[in-house]
Parts: structure tokens; C-alpha cells; sequence
């Protein structure tokens, strides 16, 4: 293949930021290739899809290639591994700075042969010339460095050129996972290795008050108990040493009274009284100023009005959050399956007044959980029990603890207000959103802070000597900000109000799988199916009447096709439901539909049928791509149906799997359908998150289709089915 250059075109964010060739890829003298991300595997496929990116524009097989993800010691800092962006912003990168090396590559082996750059073919890191001679990648580079900065200057390959990209092909790591030998930090136990164990207060707000650790000390296996201030865990020989020992320092302790928390039968009523900011959102923007009133637009001949609500939700990980730490030396080293290794490694040096270039954060693969669980408390928990020890402390927190302290996604309240004219047609769109934050992975401090020291967002901070406060800022909103993006329709809509208000809970709230974006899809896409209905319009041919967006179009009617949409009068209990967003209206484009019946004698609702459709961009790996669609439909079909916080006065009581049930296989779609929609040289666009919003409002407007009766609040249990048909 020819090497193309053209006069500089501007470098993708990541690679901006990080302009040397040599963080991203390195020419080994093993005739290997790696390729460094710093986004992190979670599951979602990274790995392979950034391997397919590099072995395409370097002209290598794949399994030449090797992946290494973020880690702070070496490779691009990338801030964090969420909201869909790693194809948008750590793929691209990879794209271009891969067009570059091989670029800089054939120039190395021009001088080499002794001819134009441009007559030189590539075939698997073998550079050819026409008259036949030949040299590798590795005999030009092989265990060197680059040493040069992109330019921008390079083309990345056109669609009829790539090899790897869009075609079906094995994951890089599947041998492993299948086998049982891949390393997740769990496993990261060597013969020097101890054993840690956090024992938590009972309940937010409670602090230490006394403990008498002596027998605990004369444990045999027992190395050291670990008290800051309300911190306290312990280090031991064994793992289930360290596990009896910090039950025993359980019973153990004893606690001041908790904080209090809102009674959880008043959740939603207390939210809407607790506002702290609030913001119109213009243009995905938050709007300083007076919030405008509602006003009834001229022509209106229906106006409907709906309040939908959402719990707490939990990540619910099945593996609970684990993590490794070694001082050595003056330096530290913290293994984690954090999502934002590099903001890790600013933390913890912040937290503990540690030289920065004295830390390193390593990601190995955890449980996964699309989101912030507990994986950044976990790290910082290993490293509190780490500096009292001189050997590396394995920590893993218990399924109670994962349950009750890791950050859970923010219940919300979403009021709608849109009217009808007498043609059937939209004239106005209103939306209220109360929302506690999402954003919420801990950070350093921006600027020296006016508390000293600085409020923490990690556990651990809250509970050592000297102890952080909590911190609990609200972010600013910035343009189509990820937890409240979709609550701006995807319709061509006259007029839209769209407001919202930012409040404050004594629960710790974080990011969690489509943020905001699962409750305003299902608050948009009911209230959409409401006004078709009050229109007397078949749901589907009323979005489209709506949609000018030609992308969002075809999406929905390629789902439409799949699932022979038609629209008819079904049996009671037996329904059909569309939804559909743009995620954060920048990211993939989804579609979904769902069948669904509702079980006389239980009042239980079962999903038959699932049809996705989705445009991601050009598509990267569509084995991995089609594996995010599904589990992200799956993972929200089991909020919907019966996930919720629950907690008794001040106690979080939602500790194990009876107490917090999770969807499980006998409850999945039984038959689940994927339709890719591939856009080649287009874009890379986000896909993780596309699915459950859309996944969410089919389920709510499947159900108001087989019950005649609309569910408004989640999650759809048997309970709220049998209130609604009263």
C-alpha cells in the first residue's frame, strides 16, 4: 500500500495532548508491536478494538500486536475511561498515530532501499520495494524509539484499504478469559504477597469511638492492625485470616450514631425540596438566569402532563472492588481496576503530600461495572494498610461493603408538560429534572482550596487522621454534560423548556452506566408514546413525523424492519414497545423494540423479544460492538424491573444478591436481535451507553401497551404492575 502525506491537518485531542509517537506505539525486537491506551479494559473491548486500529494502519497481522492500557509510568494520559468516548477519543488518536508511524516507517525504509516512499508496499511490518528488496519494521526500529512528535501530516487509511476494521473477528484476550487464566487484581497474590480487609462504620456519619484491637493482635497469621482516626482494617499472612480478624474487629468497635437519612417511602418528594442550583438548558448548556414558566403554547388542543421517577441504583458489580499497594523504596505502586488511573495517581500523592513522580497506578482488570463503583476507595484503602507494612497488601472489600459504601447511581424526578395541535403534531416539549450529582470520581483540587485540608470524594479520606470532609461540590453544566444530554428530544420540536435542578442527599451518588441519560430517555420516549396515543397515531409513524435527523431515522427503521413493527391491538397482558435516542444527542444512535407479557397470576413483567439497531460510526470490531448493545439493554432491563437502593432509617439494608436482586439469566430477552448500521469513514462513535435508555422507555412503553395503563416510576415490579391496573 502506498504512503500517503498532505499538508498538516489538526491532531486528534488525545494525541494533541500527548504528541510523541513513542507513548503510543513501540516497535519491539520480539517482531511484536505494542500499542499503548490510557483508557482501561472494562469489559467493553477496548483492547481489541485499539489492537484492530493499529495492526489496519500499520499494515501488521494482529496478533503481532500487543495492548497495553492506561497505566501512569508509561502511555498517553487520558484522563478517564468514560462516557463512550474511548473509539471517539483514544481510537482516533490511535488511528492517526498509527498513519504517522507507518509513515515515518517507510520514510526510514526509503533511505534503506533506496527509493520513493510512495512505491513501497507493506505486508504484515514487511516493507517491499518494486524491485523486490526488502526490510522489516524491526530491522528499522526494533527496540528503538521514534523519537518524533506527530504532525498531523499523515492519512489515515480509506475505508477499501483496511483489512481488520468492520470485519468479525476473535477477541485478543478470549483464550484467556475462557481458560481461567487471565489476570484480574483479585489474582495479583504472590509469595511475598499479605492480605488486607477494611471494617467499615455501620452507616454514613458514624466515627469511631473505641476499640480494644489486643485480641485481634494475637491472632496468629495477624501482621497489623491499621487505625487512622475512624479508619481501620487489618493485614495478615492469609486472606482468611485477614477476613476473621476484621470480623472480630467488627464486633469489636463501637460507633458514634449515624447521619440520619430521609425516610425512603418520602425519596422523591424530598428531592424536588432540596435544590441547590438550578440551570435552563439551552443548546445542552446550563443557562445562568431567572427559569422561564411553563407557557401553554397557542393552538394547543391536548396538553399531558407526567412525573416519572427512578431509585437509587447500585453498579452492583458481581466481583466486589479489589486492589494491590507496595512502599518501597520512596515510591509507591497501586494496582487497581480503576477507570481513571492518571486522576488516581493525582489523588492519592495529594491525599498523603506525596511527590506525584513517586507514584505509579497500574489498571489490571476487575469486576466490571460501567461506572464509579468502589474500585478508586479500594485503591486508597490498600495503600492506608501498604505504608504500615514493608510487603505489597492484596485488599478486597466484602459483597456488604461493596453494597453499602460504593457510589450509587442518583435517583432523579423528571416532570414533562407538552402539548398537541389539532393536526396531531408536537407544539411544545417542557421538561423538569431534579437530579443529585453524577459526576462524582474523586479529584485533586483544581486550586488551592479554601479548606484546609480540601474535602475528599474517597471513603478512606473521610475516615483517617487527619480526616478530609466530604466532599460534595456540584459540577458546573456543560455543553450536552452526559447526565442530562438526552433530556433534550431528538425531535424537530417548536419549542422546548428544558430545566435542571441540581440537589443535594446524604447518599453517596456517582456516575453509573448512561448516567442520567436511562431516566430522561424513558421520561422523553414515554412521554413521546403518550402523545402519539392521545394523537391516535401508530408510535413509530409518529417519531418519524418528528425526525429530521437522517442517521436517527434509518436506525429506527432498520429496528423497525427487524422486528416487523406493526401496529395492532394485542392481547391484555401482551405488548410492543419503541424507544430511541441519540446518546447524550453526540454519541451512537439506538433503536429499540421489545415484546413483552405481563404474567396474570404474578403481575411480572417478561421481556420475549429484543431488536437493537444502533449506528456507532464506522465500525470498529461488530462482534464487540453488537456484545455492548446487548449488555447494555440486559444490565437495563434488570434496573428497570426490580433494582433499588433500600435502607431502614440510617442503615443501607441492601448488603447481598436477596436484599438487592440483579436480572438473571432465566429472566434475559430469550431471543435478542442486532443490527448494525455501519458507516465506513466516518467517525468512531460511542457506543457503551447507547442501549439503555432506549432499552429502558421500549420496556415502560411495552408495558403501557399490554396494561393499557402507563408505570411511571421505576423499577416496574409485580407491586407497582397490580397498584397501576387498581
Amino acid at each position: 500500500m502506498n504512503a500517503v502525506t498532505r499538508p498538516r491537518i489538526e491532531l486528534p485531542t488525545s494525541l494533541a495532548d500527548n504528541p510523541r509517537l513513542d507513548t503510543w506505539i513501540r516497535i519491539d525486537e520480539e517482531q511484536t508491536v505494542t500499542l499503548f491506551t490510557g483508557k482501561v479494559e472494562i469489559g467493553q473491548g477496548l483492547r481489541t478494538a485499539i489492537a484492530r486500529i493499529g495492526a489496519d494502519e500499520l499494515d501488521v497481522s494482529i496478533g503481532r500486536v500487543r495492548v497495553q492500557t492506561g497505566r501512569s509510568g508509561s502511555g498517553p494520559h487520558e484522563f478517564m475511561t468514560a462516557g463512550s468516548l474511548s473509539m471517539m477519543q483514544s481510537g482516533h488518536a490511535m488511528r492517526q498515530a498509527a498513519a504517522e508511524a507507518r509513515a515515518h516507517l517507510l520514510g526510514l525504509a526509503a533511505e534503506v532501499l533506496r527509493c520513493p516512499p510512495e512505491v513501497l508496499t507493506v505486508e504484515d511490518g514487511t516493507v517491499t520495494s518494486p524491485s523486490g528488496e526488502s526490510v522489516t519494521y524491526w530491522d528499522l526500529l526494533g527496540g528503538r524509539s521514534f523519537d518524533v512528535e506527530a504532525t498531523g501530516s499523515a492519512v489515515p487509511k480509506q475505508p477499501d484499504q483496511l483489512r481488520l476494521l468492520g470485519q468479525p473477528g476473535e477477541p485478543i484476550d478470549l483464550e484467556a478469559i475462557v481458560t481461567g487464566t487471565h489476570t484480574f487484581v483479585a489474582d495479583l497474590a504472590d509469595a511475598e504477597t499479605l492480605f488486607g480487609r477494611v471494617v467499615r462504620p455501620p452507616a454514613y456519619g458514624s466515627e469511631l469511638r473505641s476499640i480494644d484491637t489486643d485480641q485481634v493482635e494475637r491472632m496468629p497469621g495477624v501482621v497489623r492492625v491499621v487505625r487512622s482516626g475512624t479508619f481501620l482494617g487489618v493485614v495478615a499472612e492469609r486472606e482468611e485470616v485477614a477476613i476473621a480478624a476484621a470480623e472480630a474487629l467488627a464486633r469489636a468497635a463501637r460507633w458514634t450514631p449515624p447521619l440520619e437519612l430521609p425516610p425512603r417511602h418520602t425519596l422523591h418528594r424530598d428531592l424536588v425540596k432540596r435544590v441547590v442550583d438550578s440551570w435552563q438548558i439551552v443548546d445542552g448548556a446550563g443557562i445562568e438566569g431567572p427559569i422561564p414558566p411553563i407557557v401553554n403554547p397557542g393552538g394547543a388542543v391536548q396538553t399531558l402532563t407526567a412525573r416519572f421517577t427512578r431509585p437509587h441504583v447500585m453498579h452492583a458489580a458481581l466481583g466486589p472492588s479489589s486492589a494491590k499497594a507496595l512502599w518501597r523504596d520512596g515510591r509507591l505502586t497501586v494496582w487497581s481496576h480503576s477507570q481513571a488511573i492518571h486522576l488516581l495517581r493525582e489523588v492519592v500523592s495529594e491525599l498523603l503530600d506525596l511527590d506525584p513522580a513517586d507514584v505509579e497506578t497500574i489498571h489490571v482488570p476487575g469486576p466490571g461495572c460501567y461506572g464509579h463503583n468502589g474500585a478508586d476507595d479500594a485503591a486508597f484503602d490498600a495503600v492506608l494498610l501498604a505504608r504500615e507494612v514493608d510487603r505489597p497488601v492484596l485488599l478486597q472489600w466484602s459483597r456488604a461493603d461493596e453494597h453499602k459504601w460504593e457510589p450509587y447511581g442518583p435517583a432523579m424526578v423528571i416532570e414533562t408538560t407538552a402539548s398537541l395541535d389539532a393536526g396531531g403534531n408536537v407544539l411544545d416539549f417542557n421538561a423538569d429534572v431534579w437530579t443529585p450529582p453524577h459526576p462524582g470520581r474523586p479529584r485533586p483540587p483544581a486550586t488551592p482550596a479554601a479548606e484546609d485540608p480540601p474535602p475528599s470524594k474517597l471513603i478512606g479520606a473521610w475516615h483517617m487522621d487527619p480526616a478530609r470532609g466530604r466532599d460534595q461540590t456540584h459540577p458546573p453544566v456543560a455543553r450536552q454534560v452526559s447526565f442530562i444530554g438526552n433530556i433534550d428530544p431528538i425531535y424537530e420540536l417548536p419549542d422546548r423548556r428544558l430545566v435542571l435542578h441540581s440537589v443535594s442527599t446524604p447518599m453517596r451518588t456517582s456516575t453509573l452506566r448512561s448516567i442520567g441519560n436511562l431516566a430522561s430517555v424513558f421520561a422523553v420516549e414515554s412521554s413521546i408514546d403518550e402523545l402519539a396515543l392521545a394523537a391516535g397515531a401508530d408510535p413509530l409513524e409518529f417519531r418519524l413525523r418528528h425526525l429530521r435527523d437522517e442517521r436517527m431515522r434509518q436506525v429506527l427503521l432498520a429496528a423497525a424492519e427487524r422486528a416487523n413493527w406493526t401496529h395492532e391491538q394485542r392481547p391484555f397482558g401482551v405488548g410492543r414497545g419503541i424507544g430511541l435516542a441519540r446518546y447524550t444527542n453526540l454519541k451512537a444512535f439506538a433503536a429499540v423494540i421489545l415484546d413483552v407479557r405481563v404474567d396474570d397470576a404474578t403481575a411480572e413483567i417478561g421481556v420475549e423479544r429484543a431488536v437493537i439497531a444502533a449506528d456507532a460510526g464506522q465500525i470498529v470490531d461488530p462482534d464487540g460492538l453488537r456484545g455492548q448493545l446487548e449488555g447494555g439493554l440486559i444490565q437495563a432491563i434488570g434496573a428497570a424491573l426490580m433494582e433499588q437502593v433500600v435502607w431502614d432509617g440510617a442503615e443501607i439494608t441492601s448488603v447481598d444478591w436477596e436484599t438487592y436482586p440483579v436480572l438473571r439469566f432465566s429472566q434475559a430477552p430469550r431471543d435478542l436481535d442486532v443490527v448494525l448500521v455501519d458507516r465506513p469513514g466516518m467517525p468512531f462513535l460511542g457506543a457503551g451507553e447507547a442501549a439503555p435508555g432506549p432499552a429502558v422507555a421500549a420496556l415502560a412503553n411495552a408495558v403501557r401497551d399490554a396494561l393499557g395503563v402507563r408505570l411511571f416510576d421505576l423499577p416496574f415490579t409485580p407491586q407497582r404492575v397490580r397498584d397501576a391496573l387498581l
